[in-house]
């Protein structure tokens, strides 16, 4: 390799240099590479879970139901059996207020039915204890 030192013409003017200045590309070549080393750690950091294991349970049991229908004009079914009378009502629902692990009581109003009737049967229940009490069949009232 051969080293330009001086202008061989004899001339006081310098010659222009074309060469690219690759001095600022190497720089910034080299603070990416820093970067992209400094966050491939941070990319791949792994989240520990605790996993469940293999350790299989029995099934629940499905809870017991008991079906309450109020009818359009106020009777009331136990179960599809005719109650005749709210003492027999509110004996049936001791009946389960004592139970430790209650049924759960499944109120299904008829859509003509008047409200009194409904919140009697919702009061009597709450009020001798029974705790599990849910309305079902409420699509039939959406319009």
């Amino acid at each position: 390799m051969a080293m330009n030192v001086g202008n061989s013409s004899g001339g006081s003017d310098p010659d222009v240099m074309v060469d690219i200045n690759t001095t600022p590309l190497i720089d910034v070549m080299l603070v990416l590479l820093i970067m992209l080393i400094i966050t491939i750690p941070v990319q791949t950091h792994a989240v520990k879970l605790n996993m469940p294991t293999n350790q299989t349970a029995p099934p629940p049991t499905p809870p017991v139901v008991v079906s309450v229908d109020v009818d359009f004009d106020g009777t009331i079914l136990w179960d599809g059996q005719v109650v005749p009378d709210r003492s027999t009502l509110e004996s049936k629902f001791q009946e389960i207020a004592k139970m430790d692990d209650q049924p759960e009581v499944h109120l299904r109003p008829n859509k003509l039915v008047t409200y009194k009737y409904v919140a009697m049967v919702m009061a009597t229940a709450q009020r001798l204890g029974v705790t599990k009490i849910g309305l079902v069949g409420n699509e039939q009232f959406v319009q």
